[in-house]
């Protein structure tokens, strides 16, 4: 299948704000100078496509940094992806966690699934204009792909039994990283319930270990090997 075609302008990187630039410096102080100016271009390109098709809820959009971003690269506290590493990101919407995982990681490789064209062309636009070629794009249903990848990340798509059972034998049993391959999912609320049926294999991290704005203090990470 082909997204709808749409056409719309790639704005150039300008300089990130001081806010946001100290909410990423503060967390990931290490940082490329390339890696800034691809943070950087994400407002402008994220605002150009919200303003055709609704990716982030347009009253959400000038917390990009602290609720998209940040919140992505919470997997990035979690576990650092080694060089080699394949990722599927189940639902990506309009590229969270992918696009921002992909810029922390250039020597991993992002494969970026959801079932809406629209969102995917925004994907692919906006790899594009970051030169981001660790990152390839598939409009489909997650029942649809075929190949194995080391990881599976999600945010809050749905429930973790329900996700599990379409992830489950698309993860490789090759090894590259310090934790076995499975599935990690960003998601708010008490997932206690939720995660029961997996007993002590289902690892919950509450994302205010990582981070300390308000807006962490529900949020979680759930990491489950298969």
């Amino acid at each position: 299948m082909n997204p709808m075609s749409l056409t719309r302008p790639i704005c150039p990187i300008s300089p990130i704000s001081p806010m946001n630039h100290e909410l990423l410096a503060k967390y990931f102080p290490s940082l490329t100078d390339r890696q800034k100016e691809q943070f950087a271009a994400l407002d402008g390109l994220y605002r150009d496509w919200n303003s055709k098709i609704n990716v982030i809820s347009r009253k959400d959009i000038d917390n990009l940094y602290e609720h998209h971003v940040l919140h992505s690269l919470a997997i990035a506290e979690f576990i650092r992806f080694k060089p080699g590493t394949r990722i599927m990101d189940l639902g990506t919407g309009g590229g969270f966690p992918g696009i921002p995982l992909a810029i922390l990681f250039p020597e991993a490789r992002f494969h970026l699934v959801d079932s809406i064209g629209k969102k995917i062309r925004v994907c692919q636009e906006v790899s594009k204009a970051l030169s981001l070629e660790n990152v390839t794009t598939q409009w489909c249903r997650a029942e649809e792909v075929r190949e194995q990848f080391h990881f599976i990340v999600s945010r809050a798509v749905m429930p973790l039994p329900d996700l599990v059972r379409i992830v489950r034998g698309k993860i490789s049993r090759e090894q590259l990283n310090a934790l076995p391959g499975g599935l990690i999912c960003l998601k708010g609320g008490e997932l206690v319930e939720e995660a029961k049926p997996f007993g002590k294999a289902a690892q919950i991290t509450p994302l205010s270990d990582y981070f300390r704005e308000e807006y962490f203090e529900t949020k979680k990470l759930i990491y489950l090997p298969l």
